[in-house]
């Protein structure tokens, strides 16, 4: 059987899974819980909102949850907003993440040939105006000097 797929010749999958490194205004789209036996992690899901030329992509990655990882996860939760008295409880419920806002930084890092996406930081939504003016418009939301 043979179908015709519109566009398929044109999808280059490499050039579609990329993102470039910067900071962005996001929003919580799907957020997923992954047991591993040494590193468990949550699979994020974000949308950007801002720069406007980037608006309506996704970028995914994952935040370990490991004990020398929580750090990073309690850091993403306090600063997009996420409810404080389920935090003092050390629980989380993924359905009260999906749709909180705030800024994460975007980097890429080759190990072992493979290129990985990491989340290098993250601020209140609110802090979206600051920081953006703090990145000149010609880079904002491409490389950012490290």
């Amino acid at each position: 059987m043979r179908r015709r797929i519109q566009g398929l010749h044109e999808a280059d999958r490499s050039a579609a899974d990329q993102f470039v490194d910067g900071l962005f205004l996001v929003r919580v789209e799907r957020t997923q819980y992954r047991w591993h036996a040494r590193k468990p992690y949550y699979l994020l899901r974000f949308v950007v909102l801002e720069p406007k030329q980037l608006a309506g992509r996704s970028v995914r990655g994952r935040i370990h949850c490991t004990v020398k990882a929580l750090w990073k996860l309690s850091w993403f939760l306090r600063d997009f907003g996420y409810d404080t008295e389920l935090l003092a409880r050390d629980e989380i419920e993924e359905k009260s993440l999906v749709g909180l806002r705030g800024v994460v930084k975007v980097s890429h890092a080759v190990v072992n040939g493979t290129s990985l996406l990491n989340f290098d930081g993250f601020a209140p939504a609110s802090k979206w105006e600051e920081l953006a003016t703090t990145v000149p418009a010609d880079i904002r939301g491409s490389e950012v000097a490290r």
